[in-house]
């Protein structure tokens, strides 16, 4: 299909109009980018702050200890930890993933993969924008209150984060950072699905599209419909906090006949398990591309991969009570979310076997992009097996809460989606900017991130095994636990030699902007239409709207007659004699 914005416009011609107020999409994905960039070294620094103190309690926080922390010697106190470890999983979940897997790469691939000059709407596409960036300001502003930032965990459960627990600004400020970032993404969420509908490139069937737009395409279906939910959420909770209301209030129901703080815990995790795969899906479909594109093979399975991504997101929005197994549900109810959790592994295996698929026997390239892909097959495998135990009644009561926990979801989503997002700066940094990035440096920065990540990980999930609750200022108090320092000091140097190593990819990334090789239109020998253009590609994408006559993934076709072993989506599928 075709139609809607997909006629030129007159390119901008004010630095305002170009860089800051933008319609166009690729910009405004560049500005996502830096956005969640700057934010992943905010929310950086602050796991390194959570896991010294776990690591070396009641010891300064080296060199800017003293700078952060000034009225406790450098060391981190109690109550900023607890604000750290909020304050950090806000930032990573929303503030640096979202922006980056979607927003950026949303922003960018979408239309340039389907073969359309813009998004459906391109003024809502800049509002989306400006919405997460004043989001972001107020978030970043409770910080310097006097009773700091929101304190009550990610999931700013009550009583935690009502005005009993947290009776400072900080996580009022925080709800309506939240509140708007869910409109930003609401507002992207709808242009997305719109684009994908509508602006389409003739011939691009569904099937025809990468994976990479499926991937985003189901994440946009799913915030559509599950980010108000959170933002609803939200709303009654800055009412419970500022108007007095008791939706969330515990022990209400004894007085005003309202009243329940589990209610909030339903509301949140309806929108918190669809969120996972909001996260993932984009680094899956990234994935599933890549590993075609550098094993130079067809995509084993692309339509079954794409089908079961979709099975995926119908079954996510289903098996949300799994995270509530210890809140005094009924044993019915948690029978009935163990199996649909125990179901959705089904079609997340079919496509973790088509990635296998596609890699054997391929003709493999390790340019970093393969490394970070190759890099997502490993943790996510890790991640998913460890979900089964988090899944299942019986062993989710003993390791609900502990760093069994932490370990599974930061393998499944902070390893999984942030070598995804590595995989996709590296891959589409030259059809961004025009240059290519340092190969060696990346290739340093792969196994330097890599190697501790697991180190981190793979150190959560045996403390957590061993018994270590999260959130535990310190938790070596406790004679049990104190066989688990040297294992927590593991950890940490692992954190702090992961942060080191992200130095490289700064570096790289800035120094290739202006210094790198001039990039070719196509550096990967791909067939996927945004490299069928020049890079970085002109205002309006597409002189010609293409028309497509083949699927993304054709690579060794013996028919071919170019030269090459891969084939444009805008060329006639060559078939061979019956």
């Amino acid at each position: 299909m075709s139609g809607g914005y997909n006629e030129i416009h007159p390119e901008p011609t004010t630095f305002w109009s170009k860089y800051i107020i933008s319609f166009d999409h690729k910009v405004i994905a560049k500005q996502f980018l830096w956005y969640g960039i700057i934010f992943l070294g905010i929310g950086g620094l602050m796991a390194l702050l959570i896991r010294w103190t776990l690591a070396y309690p009641g010891e300064a926080f080296p060199v800017l200890g003293h700078l952060l922390f000034p009225n406790s010697a450098g060391i981190v106190p109690p109550d900023s930890y607890a604000m750290l470890f909020t304050m950090h999983g806000t930032i990573m979940i929303f503030y640096a993933i979202t922006p980056i897997l979607i927003g950026a790469f949303g922003n960018y691939c979408i239309p340039l993969m389907i073969g359309a000059r813009d998004m459906a709407f391109p003024m809502l596409n800049m509002l989306s924008f400006w919405f997460a960036f004043l989001s972001g300001l107020v978030l970043l502003a409770s910080l310097v209150l006097p009773l700091g930032a929101a304190a009550g965990g990610w999931t700013s459960y009550p009583t935690l984060s009502t005005m009993i627990g947290s009776p400072g600004a900080g996580q009022t400020l925080w709800c309506v950072a939240i509140f708007l970032f869910g409109v930003s993404s609401t507002m992207g969420a709808v242009n997305y699905v719109t684009t994908v509908i509508t602006l389409r490139a003739p011939g691009m069937g569904y099937f025809d599209m990468p994976l990479t737009v499926w991937g985003l395409w189901l994440t946009a279906i799913l915030n559509a419909i599950f980010v108000p939910v959170l933002g609803a959420g939200v709303i009654l909770l800055t009412l419970d906090r500022v108007m007095g209301t008791t939706f969330f209030l515990a022990g209400a129901s004894a007085t005003s006949g309202s009243g329940d703080p589990v209610l909030f815990q339903h509301v949140f995790w309806i929108f918190g398990h669809p969120e996972v795969y909001i996260l993932i899906l984009p680094a899956w479909g990234i994935v599933s591309d890549l590993l075609s594109f550098f094993s130079r093979k067809p995509a084993f399975g692309a339509k079954a991969t794409a089908l079961s991504m979709t099975a995926v997101s119908v079954l996510s929005t289903i098996v949300y009570g799994h995270h509530m197994f210890t809140t005094q549900m009924s044993p019915l109810l948690t029978q009935s979310f163990m199996t649909l959790t125990m179901t959705i592994s089904i079609p997340s295996a079919i496509f973790f076997a088509n990635w296998l698929g596609t890699l054997w026997k391929g003709s493999i390239r390790f340019d970093s992009p393969m490394l970070f892909s190759l890099g997502v097959v490993f943790v996510f495998g890790l991640g998913g097996l460890t979900g089964l135990h988090l899944g299942t009644v019986t062993t989710d009561l003993y390791l609900h809460d502990t760093y069994f926990v932490v370990g599974h979801f930061h393998y499944t989503m902070a390893a999984s989606v942030l070598l995804g997002g590595y995989a996709g700066i590296y891959f589409w940094f030259p059809k961004m900017f025009g240059r290519m990035m340092n190969e060696t440096m990346a290739k340093i920065h792969f196994w330097g991130t890599m190697i501790p990540l697991n180190g981190i990980f793979f150190g959560m999930l045996m403390v957590g095994y061993g018994g270590m609750h999260r959130r535990i200022y310190n938790p070596f108090v406790y004679d049990s636990l104190k066989r688990l320092i040297p294992i927590n000091q593991m950890i940490t140097i692992s954190a702090i030699l992961m942060g080191a190593f992200q130095i490289i990819f700064v570096i790289n990334f800035l120094w290739s902007l202006y210094k790198g090789k001039k990039a070719p239109n196509n550096p990967w020998n791909v067939g996927t239409l945004e490299w069928t253009i020049p890079s970085p590609p002109v205002h309006h994408n597409y002189d010609v709207i293409p028309v497509v006559k083949c699927g993304p993934h054709e690579f060794g076709n013996p028919n071919l007659k170019t030269g090459r072993d891969f084939q444009y989506q805008t060329e006639e599928l060559v078939e061979g004699p019956a």
